[in-house]
This record gives C-alpha cells, sequence and structure tokens, in this order.
C-alpha cells in the first residue's frame, strides 16, 4: 500500500488520512519532529488534524477538485517523455517570451498554447517562460494567488497537461521557464496555517505575515519551498524557475534562502546532467542576487531589473507618474546609464523612494540583467491593462524593440508584443469566496481612484468579459500594421542570434551617443551601430565612423558617409567600417 507523510506539528494527538471516505491512522516518525506517517489504501486523500475537517495535502502533486478539496497521488514515471535528445541549454545568450496559458489562446490550456509553438520557433525566441501553473480558485486568474506549489492548475490540463507541453516545446527545440511564487500563498484555498509554522508575524510583507524563513520551524519550511522548486524542475524537466518578488523574501538567517535554493538547484544541474537556472524579480537594485555564494552572494542566474523598462518606456510615451518621475527627467540620459551600467538607480536618490536606492552593477555581467519593453506586471498593473501598442505609432514601437532586442542584457517578450496585439491585459480573477471577489473589485477601484479614474472605468476583475478582452487576437498576425512589427521582431532576433556584437554581455563596451532635446541616440555595438530617432522630425544621426550598410530598418534611412538620416519615429542597425577604438 502507499505510504502517507505529512508535517503537522500543530496536530496535538492525532493525524489521520481520509482515503476514498475511510479514515486511517498514523504515527508519529520518532526520527523526523513534527512528521507523521503511515500506510493507507491508494485513492483521493486528504488528512485530519485532531479529528478536524479534511485538508489537502500541503505537498500535494494534484487536486483534480480545486484547491480546497482532496489531493491525488502523480506517477510521475508513468509519462512518457519523447526521444527528444533536448539536453537544455544556458540562459546566457538566450531571449525569453513571458505568457500566460490561459489568455495566450482563446481556449486557455496548455494544449492549445502548444499548438501555437511554431509561431514561437519562427519569431525566433528560446525559451518559454510561464506565468504560475499552480491551482488557484475558480477557472481564470493571473496564478499569484496560487496555493498547492506541488500541483497545477486543472483548467489548464494539470500535470499531464504541463508534462505535454514541455515535452513538444522541447521537441521543437525550445526551453521552458516557469515563474513560481515563494512570498506568499493566496488567500482562498491556503490551509498551510493549519498544520504548522508556515508563516510567521516577526516579518510583515504586502501579503501579510510573511512565509517563515528564519523562525522556529523554518527549517522544514524552507524544505517546503525547494522541495517544490526542485520537483518542478526534475519531474516536470522545467528548465529554469522565474522566482517571483525576492525582495519579498523576508529572511535574517546567516544562509539567505535564495542561496540555499541556488545551491540545491545547482547540484540537481549535476545529477541530471543539464543547465538549470533561476531568475528572480527584484527590486533591490544589488549585485548580491547574482553574485557567486562563493563571494558572498546568493547565486541566481539573473534578475528582472526594471530600471531599463522604466528609462525606455518613458522615453516612448513621455509618462512621468510614479515611479516614472526619476526616468522622464532625462529619459533619453536614464536609456544611456541602463545601457551601460545596468541600474539606473546604483546608490542614486530616488525620488519615489524618498531615498538613495541600490548599488553599482558588475560591468561584464549584463546577461543577468533581463531588459524588456512590456512585461505582464508593467501591462497587466495599468487601470485599463492597455498595452504601449494601443497608443504609439509602429515606428515607435519599432524602436523600443531595436532597443531591447539589441541590448546586452538578456531580452524578455510579454506575449503578443511581438505584433503590437491590440487586446488589452487586464486584471482578473475568479474568486469563488463572494466577500473576497468584493474585497477584490473594491479594492482595485479604490487603488486607482487615488490616481484620478473614475470606479466604473476600472474593469471588474470578476466579470467574464475582463478575461475576454485579454486573450490574444491571433487573427491580427495577418493584418496592418501588425504584420509589419511582427516581421521586424524576427529580423531582429535574426540579427541577435547571427551577429555576436548584439548579444555581447560585456556593459563596458556599450557606449551611447544621445540628444535629449533632439530625441535621438546611437548605441554602439562593435561594427554596428543601433540609431533610433524620437524625435519628432527628420535627423542625421553621427555613427562616429563611415556606414557601410543599413543591416535592418523600420522606418526611413538613409547613409550620408558619418551619419544615417532617419525620419521621425525611426530606426536602422547600421554596419560601420573598422575603426580602432570603436
Amino acid at each position: 500500500m502507499p505510504r502517507y507523510e505529512v508535517w503537522a506539528p500543530y496536530a496535538a494527538s492525532r493525524v489521520t488520512v481520509r482515503v476514498d471516505g475511510a479514515d486511517h491512522e498514523l504515527a508519529r516518525c520518532p526520527d523526523r519532529d513534527g512528521w507523521w506517517s503511515g500506510e493507507a489504501p491508494e485513492g483521493d486523500y486528504a488528512f485530519r488534524l485532531d479529528d478536524g475537517p479534511p485538508l489537502p495535502d500541503p505537498r500535494s502533486p494534484r487536486q483534480p477538485h480545486g484547491p480546497d478539496g482532496p489531493s491525488r497521488a502523480v506517477d510521475h514515471a508513468a509519462f512518457r517523455w519523447s526521444q527528444t535528445g533536448w539536453r537544455g541549454r544556458p540562459l546566457p545568450g538566450a531571449v525569453l517570451y513571458e505568457l500566460h496559458i490561459g489568455t495566450f489562446t482563446a481556449r486557455g490550456t496548455f494544449e492549445a498554447a502548444a499548438e501555437r509553438l511554431d509561431h514561437l520557433v519562427e519569431l525566433g525566441v528560446d525559451f518559454v517562460e510561464l506565468m504560475p501553473v499552480c491551482p488557484f480558485p475558480g477557472k481564470h486568474g493571473w496564478g499569484y494567488d496560487g496555493v498547492s506549489p506541488w500541483a497545477v492548475h486543472e483548467p489548464y490540463g494539470g500535470p499531464e497537461g504541463l508534462k505535454r507541453f514541455v515535452d513538444a516545446a522541447h521537441r521543437k527545440g525550445l526551453g521552458v521557464v516557469l515563474d513560481v511564487v515563494h512570498n506568499h500563498l493566496g488567500p482562498s484555498g491556503n490551509h498551510l496555517p493549519s498544520f504548522g509554522p508556515y508563516f510567521t508575524d516577526r516579518h510583515h510583507t504586502p501579503w501579510g505575515s510573511a512565509v517563515n524563513l528564519d523562525a522556529p520551524g523554518s527549517d522544514e519550511v524552507r524544505r517546503y519551498l525547494i522541495d517544490s522548486a526542485l520537483a518542478w524542475l526534475r519531474d516536470y524537466r522545467i528548465d529554469g524557475l522565474r522566482l517571483d518578488a525576492v525582495h519579498a523574501l523576508a529572511d535574517d538567517r546567516a544562509v539567505h534562502f535564495l542561496e540555499e535554493l541556488s545551491y540545491e538547484v545547482d547540484k540537481l544541474a549535476v545529477a541530471v546532467n543539464r543547465p538549470l537556472f533561476l531568475v528572480g524579480e527584484s527590486d533591490l537594485n544589488t549585485p548580491r542576487t547574482t553574485a557567486a555564494r562563493e563571494a558572498g552572494g546568493q547565486g541566481l542566474t539573473a534578475q528582472w531589473s526594471d530600471d531599463f523598462h522604466h528609462a525606455l518606456h518613458c522615453a516612448l510615451t513621455g509618462e512621468s507618474q510614479g515611479y516614472y518621475g526619476d526616468f522622464a527627467r532625462a529619459p533619453l540620459a536614464a536609456i544611456a546609464k541602463t545601457l551601460q551600467r545596468g541600474y539606473f538607480h546604483d546608490g542614486t536618490w530616488s525620488s519615489f523612494r524618498g531615498r538613495r536606492h541600490g548599488r553599482p552593477f558588475p560591468p561584464g555581467e549584463g546577461h543577468r540583467l533581463l531588459g524588456y519593453l512590456q512585461t505582464h506586471d508593467q501591462v497587466g498593473n495599468r487601470a485599463l491593462g492597455d498595452r504601449i501598442s494601443t497608443t504609439l505609432p509602429a515606428g515607435r514601437l519599432a524602436c523600443g524593440a531595436a532597443l531591447v532586442l539589441t541590448s546586452p542584457f538578456t531580452p524578455m517578450l510579454f506575449m503578443g508584443e511581438e505584433w503590437a496585439a491590440a487586446t488589452p491585459w487586464q486584471y482578473f480573477t475568479d474568486h469563488t469566496d463572494p466577500g473576497l471577489a468584493e474585497a477584490v473589485r473594491q479594492g482595485r477601484r479604490r487603488e486607482f481612484a487615488e490616481h484620478g479614474w473614475a470606479a466604473e472605468a476600472v474593469p471588474d476583475p470578476q466579470e467574464p468579459a475582463t478575461v475576454l478582452r485579454s486573450v490574444l487576437d491571433w487573427t491580427e498576425t495577418r493584418r496592418t500594421p501588425h504584420a509589419e512589427l511582427l516581421d521586424w521582431y524576427r529580423r531582429l532576433l535574426r540579427l541577435r542570434h547571427e551577429r555576436p556584437e548584439l548579444s555581447d554581455p560585456d556593459l563596458g563596451a556599450v557606449r551611447v551617443d544621445f540628444d535629449e532635446a533632439a530625441g535621438w541616440l546611437v548605441v554602439h555595438r562593435g561594427p554596428y551601430r543601433v540609431a533610433v530617432n524620437l524625435g519628432t522630425v527628420e535627423a542625421a544621426l553621427p555613427l562616429g565612423a563611415v556606414g557601410r550598410e543599413v543591416t535592418a530598418a523600420f522606418g526611413v534611412a538613409a547613409l550620408e558617409g558619418t551619419a544615417v538620416r532617419l525620419a521621425a519615429d525611426s530606426v536602422a542597425v547600421v554596419a560601420v567600417q573598422a575603426t580602432r577604438g570603436v
């Protein structure tokens, strides 16, 4: 018979496992403090603590009836993986593509998303980054309110569906990155507090009590999260994990949780003989996140860094509200600084925070920073979930794409960006608890009312039309101007892969000339110049050398010796004659 185990130090005297309606006693493990174990028949199961209500397994591999229902075992060895020869690939030099399974296609399943993988192959990206897929209440949601960090959302296709998606991606030469959330769990379906000290009031986060990473009982909590991460990489053959908001992982222990996690992932990579990596979302602007453990760092491979995005967004849109204020004063200078130094805030004053922020980033490690024009956060956390493609002309979008895809960073695209999707990507939920649903609805309205939005203008997260509006319209790829933008992205990605100078991660080798008033900048990348005119009139941009050829252009471009003439909202990648010192 199968053996059932659970860590339940809060159980005073009795733990049973209920299998298909019948209870079976578990015994304390004499050599594992707080653990209970015992044999019982196979079937859907739940644990009862001191004769309380049946609760799903904290380490449940499957929740076929939703977050509150009984758990179900998964035989990972039974899945028949294709003999693809996929042995993984490291992150440096790659391009990522972030997508949300529920809105990438109208059907919103792993199977439907797999049918679109050829589009990504033709586009030229290397990794698909899936937004969180752990179970959450209802059918629709972003995934950041998930629970059961070993399980897979059933409406997407469950564990089998995720494996088939990963297998299909690997057959086509695409790696898969999974977004996981360790800093909090969703408010609905989270039964961990009944079992043990998974949370602590020693620290507080935007989501309430912090996950317990350093208080009594934290050894098992850390192991709980690390084992979950390893399961995705081992059992589902995921290639890397994106870690949500690692700055919210409050941990005062000598060995930080991220350092311990990166050590365990590196050890697993050796065991499975393929590259595995971690990418953290961090707001701290500290190189410690990606520095080697041996040097006192946390050992992550890379991190999201919003500084480049904010600078680029301000230059393209002219927006200056909120955290954009620091970048909007001189956006071209901000782009130049991030391209050459990684962080914009590297010890400088941040008006948004009201203090100094950050420290310098190592110049030779640009690949450890992700660079992007749009992300799920930067689109979905706007009041209307509006993409920049709904307000900017195609030429201006092409300028932004060129700066991202020729940058020294690891580029990432957000689904639909490559064809300037007109569909919004809004904040949507499907909470089954009426009280929680109303709290989310009103909270969203209050948040944007502070920025001048009328309550009726903010989409209702619970309204089915909100998620329907957010589904990509794939017919756009065949229409103007979407088809032209898609072709531009494909050309840029080919150039990036074919010309190593355009993906060189050495920030110290990047030179940027710009004229803030005229609205143009020229990025020097080895023998190439990425010339961008964001001004309102045609201009001749200095190349610093004789232009040999316009390698790629969007808009009107003409060489004039050591300059390139560009129309407003135009961009050109120009090859120049080799010049000493360039």
